[in-house]
């Protein structure tokens, strides 16, 4: 894979904290929620951003 530029590190990085703060928004609102069908659609979707996180870490290695 050839060499990132700056502004495409830097892109990455702000996506991954993006991506990071989405999966613990939602972590956050799985954990207070007493309706178990409502924390299991926000625990996926938390595990979506996860994946999205996973994916973008991934592009620096």
């Amino acid at each position: 894979m050839s060499q990132l530029s700056e502004k495409e590190l830097t892109c990455i990085s702000e996506s991954l904290a993006e991506e990071e703060l989405l999966v613990k928004k939602y972590q956050m609102l799985a954990n207070q929620t007493q309706d178990n069908e409502v924390s299991s659609k926000f625990e996926e979707v938390s595990k979506r951003h996860q994946k999205h996180f996973n994916d973008l870490y991934s592009l620096l290695g």
